[in-house]
């Protein structure tokens, strides 16, 4: 009898590797708070109950889109601007493969990507640097009506953009049998091999929650201080002059 093969350690199930790292925390972190950013300004755009939050939100999409920038230029070789435009060089030339049949759908879906990442990254500040005119009345009124069909063009535009992003990646996943959704989640994406991102990072994701956190606190307090530092003016005049800035946007 060969007790060997029947001892504890080799009858024990092998644990299969996490896959490698591909995406860091920091990035990930950005990713996901101005998703939320985002959604949150878009839903509270046309509510005069919310429009302080939709005005907190879209400076948060202001400072996370140059925040994304400075990472893009000082953060780990794999989420840097020279990264994408090597990917957005390639794309042509994978466009025209496509017709021939000899299109690579993993390089294609990675150019494409990337193109929507740079238009959704303009759009969100543009948008939001629209809302910001308007709240603060650049141009006076002369030019209000125009700034506000531009932000609502713009907030829309950004909407396409998302949906395209969406749809994207839930086409290559249908397509690949893998789901590319999940690297955004857990900075990992199944199969050996050594990482490509070298260090998560954590310690600075949690740096970025933690401010986004502590600005939309300190907005939070700067409205509260401002209705209990005047008390003569009443909940209902306070209410007609959200109302009036609500049409601005």
């Amino acid at each position: 009898m060969n007790t060997a093969s029947a001892s504890p350690v080799n009858s024990m199930p092998q644990v299969s590797p996490p896959g490698r790292r591909v995406i860091d925390a920091p990035t990930r972190m950005l990713h996901w708070l101005l998703a939320l950013s985002f959604s949150g300004a878009y839903l509270s755009a046309e509510s005069e109950r919310w429009h302080a939050v939709h005005i907190t939100l879209g400076y948060t999409v202001i400072g996370l889109v140059l925040a994304r920038v400075l990472w893009g230029l000082l953060g780990p070789k794999r989420v840097r601007f020279g990264s994408w435009a090597s990917k957005l060089r390639g794309l042509p030339q994978q466009m025209l493969a496509w017709p021939q049949g000899r299109g690579n759908a993993l390089a294609s879906f990675q150019g494409l990507n990337t193109l929507l990442a740079v238009a959704l990254l303009l759009a969100a500040l543009a948008a939001a640097l629209s809302g910001l005119g308007l709240e603060q009345e650049w141009g006076g009124a002369r030019v209000e009506d125009l700034l506000e069909d531009v932000h609502e063009l713009l907030g829309n535009t950004t909407l396409a953009v998302v949906l395209g992003h969406i749809g994207l990646i839930l086409g290559i996943s249908l397509l690949r049998r893998q789901n590319h959704a999940s690297p955004m989640l857990s900075g990992r994406t199944p199969g050996a091999g050594p990482d490509l991102v070298k260090q998560n990072l954590r310690p600075l994701a949690a740096l970025l929650l933690v401010a986004v956190l502590s600005f939309w606190t300190w907005q939070w307090q700067q409205g509260s201080l401002a209705t209990t530092e005047r008390p003569g003016i009443s909940a209902r005049h306070t209410g007609s002059d959200q109302g009036s800035d609500d049409g601005d946007d």
